[in-house]
């Protein structure tokens, strides 16, 4: 039984790294660097008028993140995958990226949320870009389908990093511990 368990994970794991990767796939490598572009004006556009006063927080800052990304619960697992972008305030530098998500705890569910990280010094910037690690514990829920529904997500201060958390659509209810690798995309940089 546990090794089905596992491989029923397994399974899991791998088609939620399908399905994130097909939302970046289609096309040249300019298409895929494009569809990641068009993902974080669409993201932060929402969190600007969301919450308006995010934009000069941005501005000011040392650089900004915006991530897609897709998170399965599976009562006591949480797996979840990505891709994103790093803008660098100072330099106008731009690094394509992806994530990978493992958690413990209790939850269930699929959710498709977008994260955007502001690093509101040099430092903080710098540690996320040489290490892209982040671990945290979460409690959330989300009941979203086509603009209709709620979600509680919202906003976290640490490490001189706020991290905004918008959910795009899925059902989930979690209470998690999980720690997020964030690596440099080989394909788009």
């Amino acid at each position: 039984m546990k090794k089905q368990t596992y491989r029923f994970k397994y399974v899991l794991l791998v088609a939620l790294g399908f399905l994130l990767t097909a939302c970046v796939s289609g096309g040249s490598i300019e298409q895929k660097r494009q569809n990641v572009q068009e993902m974080k004006n669409k993201v932060l556009n929402e969190l600007y008028e969301e919450k308006p006063d995010v934009r000069a927080q941005i501005q000011s800052a040392a650089g900004y993140a915006v991530f897609s990304n897709a998170n399965i619960n599976l009562i006591f697992a949480s797996f979840g995958g990505g891709y994103g972008i790093l803008h660098n305030n100072r330099t106008g530098t731009e690094t394509y990226l992806r994530l990978g998500e493992l958690g413990v705890g209790f939850g269930i569910g699929v959710k498709d949320f977008r994260l955007v990280m502001v690093f509101h010094d040099n430092p903080a910037m710098e540690r996320f870009e040489e290490y892209g690690v982040s671990a945290g514990v979460g409690a959330d829920a989300a009941a979203v389908a086509s603009d209709q529904g709620a979600a509680v997500g919202g906003e976290l201060n640490m490490d001189n990093i706020t991290v905004y958390q918008i959910t795009e659509s899925g059902l989930a209810l979690q209470a998690t511990v999980k720690g997020t690798k964030y690596w440099p995309d080989p394909e788009l940089n």
